[in-house]
């Protein structure tokens, strides 16, 4: 058995919303012993209210998955210990890609994008990755989530008072190169390569990345002789980080880590 020993938790941020959603999970964590960090990504540091003023932006539009990786590989590099790595939604995937390059003593991928090759029927994941992708428009212009796709992908169940707070306090525009990447060989990963333990988290009511495709990432690495676990929290839709019970969700992924 694997004792995980690092100290250091790396926060991922997914697409279309600010790193500053890591917040509260950062005070959380560190009050558990654990030192934290939530980098944004290149050109979105700031205000979620500034950066959608500032839309569009040519730089966010100009954003790649590799570009992002990379940047998240120099970050772990700068610290003094391999971090325990966390990722949520195109975090997720951010953190499976590190993973596979042996950046991580441990992974926790939220709610995640999957990998090249991993598919989903699921209607709602259609509906809901339709627009970001934006297939039929120019890759020159990032993709701002209006508040009816963002109350369809990530707030469905919660208040209308809650979606627009939500909104407000997390939204930002997305590049769609990058959202188009995760469907590219930039995506790619080999499962049957070694890693450190990983667990993927997934949500009954997420219409944006459907439990049922988190649990289709996590089988793919049953080829693997290394640690991959999976847990479904029912009711937990793709606002996981900033639900009321989200402290569920963190409590579970520290026992795993400390277990």
């Amino acid at each position: 058995m694997k004792t995980i020993n690092s100290k250091t938790v790396l926060f991922v941020t997914g697409n279309f919303v600010s790193n500053l959603g890591w917040a509260t999970w950062q005070k959380y964590f560190e009050e558990q012993g654990y030192k934290t960090l939530a980098p944004a990504w290149p050109f979105k540091d700031g205000s979620p209210a500034d950066l959608r003023a500032a839309h569009p932006n040519k730089d966010i539009a100009s954003l790649r998955l590799n570009q992002v990786v990379d940047y998240f590989e120099n970050v772990i590099k700068s610290l003094p210990e391999k971090p325990i790595i966390v990722g949520h939604s195109m975090g997720g995937l951010i953190t499976q890609l590190l993973l596979q390059r042996g950046l991580a003593e441990a992974a926790v991928a939220i709610h995640s994008v999957p990998p090249q090759g991993v598919i989903t029927t699921k209607f709602s994941f259609f509906k809901a990755t339709w627009g970001p992708l934006g297939l039929f428009t120019s890759a020159n212009k990032p993709f701002l989530m209006s508040f009816p796709q963002w109350q369809y992908a990530f707030t469905n169940g919660m208040s209308l008072a809650e979606q627009q707070k939500a909104y407000d306090e997390n939204v930002i525009p997305e590049s769609k190169r990058m959202s188009r990447d995760g469907l590219t060989s930039a995506a790619k990963i080999d499962f049957k390569k070694a890693h450190a333990p990983l667990l993927f988290v997934a949500g009954s009511t997420d219409n944006i990345m459907p439990a049922s495709l988190n649990h289709s990432n996590y089988k793919k690495y049953k080829n693997s002789q290394s640690v991959t676990d999976f847990k479904e929290f029912e009711g937990n839709n793709h606002f996981v980080l900033g639900l009321p019970n989200w402290k569920q969700t963190a409590d579970y992924i520290l026992n795993w880590l400390r277990n």
